[in-house]
């Protein structure tokens, strides 16, 4: 030690990202500098496996990132709790039924929520997709009791989509009655060929397909879409797009509906805090919210949190202008797209397999 004032640097959100700097500054720690991490729980579930977890393919443990077993290898306190604000004139973290925490620098990675509170009965009876712990874990509970399974998925992007195929793939011995709902069109997201395939693939899991149905509301066993028509589910799924988390409106912070706007330093208007993952807005380069991103950022943020505290060089995150989509089919069966070329198959899957594993190794 150098006798020099500790830095305390703050990560709120046990995102991938996060997960990433905690395992690079374990193999390259900076000395006089703390860092605190902020998680509502002790694991941080994937995003890239949830499908295959919802399926059957994997147990709730390989989908998991241990963030107990991470701290420790980087030196880092992990604080179980739920941020629920930031005073930027104290550099204050506030955590629910907890002690502030205080920073010199923080990071926000906390993802995004895809809750309905506008929608009646969403609250009382569908379960979000988004934060995944939460949805993992009502899945566990609906899976495990079910009987002549009726699933309803409200939002038909691709992520809806694959959630809807992961479902009827897991309970296919049940013969259940699985139904994807849009207000608009389904899959928008990829280009023609891959719709059409992922519509294949849909129609041969058994899912229905409801476009241009718009919910109107939600009750214990079935939706009512606006039309009047009824939907029986016991199940509901809301994967209609994202919400940000309502806490970070009170930050202060420029926002871009909601999300933070970073630079391509990673930092928001406010150079002590930064922000990654799906909760940032790349202010400079807007890019849709998915998880390769959030990975890429990892080096780039790492490096930048050392240069807030030491005065190093920052450096600039450039986003890729296209990656490989790889997207569960419900059975050990994969689509890919890239450049508006579109492939599936179980090959696919089992690279998708592999990259998912190799990625979760890294955190062994």
């Amino acid at each position: 030690m150098t006798g020099q004032p500790h830095k305390n640097i703050v990560l709120i959100g046990g995102g991938h990202c996060h997960a990433l700097v905690l395992r690079l500054w374990g193999m390259n720690p900076l000395p006089d500098t703390r860092i605190t991490v902020i998680n509502p729980g002790p694991t941080a579930p994937y995003s890239g496996m949830l499908p295959g977890f919802v399926a059957g393919h994997y147990a709730r443990a390989e989908l998991d990132i241990d963030l107990v077993k991470l701290a420790k290898f980087a030196g880092a306190e992990l604080i179980d709790g739920a941020a629920i604000a930031i005073d930027r004139g104290a550099q204050t973290v506030a955590i629910s039924g907890q002690t502030p925490i205080t920073y010199d620098v923080c990071s926000v990675d906390i993802g995004i929520t895809s809750e309905m509170p506008q929608m009646s009965g969403f609250s009382e009876h569908g379960t979000p997709a988004k934060p995944l712990g939460a949805f993992a874990s009502r899945w566990d509970q609906y899976r495990a009791t079910a009987q002549a399974p009726k699933i309803a998925v409200i939002g038909g992007g691709v992520a809806g989509a694959e959630l809807a195929m992961a479902m009827a793939h897991a309970l296919a011995d049940l013969s259940p009655k699985v139904t994807l709902i849009d207000r608009s069109n389904v899959l928008t997201a990829l280009g023609d060929t891959a719709r059409r395939k992922m519509r294949a693939a849909l129609a041969a899991q058994g899912v229905t397909i409801l476009e241009d149905a718009a919910v109107d509301m939600l009750t214990e066993s079935s939706v009512t879409l606006a039309n009047g028509s009824e939907i029986e589910s016991g199940f509901t799924v809301g994967a209609a797009g994202a919400k940000p988390h309502d806490w970070i409106t009170d930050t202060g912070l420029a926002l871009h509906k909601g999300y933070i706007i970073v630079d391509p330093t990673l930092a928001s208007d406010d150079p002590k805090i930064f922000a990654v993952g799906d909760c940032a807005h790349l202010g400079f380069d807007p890019r849709p919210k998915a998880g390769v991103y959030a990975v890429r950022q990892a080096p780039v943020l790492f490096n930048n949190l050392r240069a807030a505290v030491s005065g190093g060089a920052m450096q600039a995150y450039k986003p890729q202008k296209d990656y490989l989509k790889l997207v569960s089919l419900g059975g050990k069966s994969a689509l890919a797209e890239k450049f508006g070329l579109a492939w599936h198959g179980p090959l696919l899957w089992r690279l998708k397999n592999r990259i998912d594993r190799k990625f979760m190794r890294q955190f062994d």
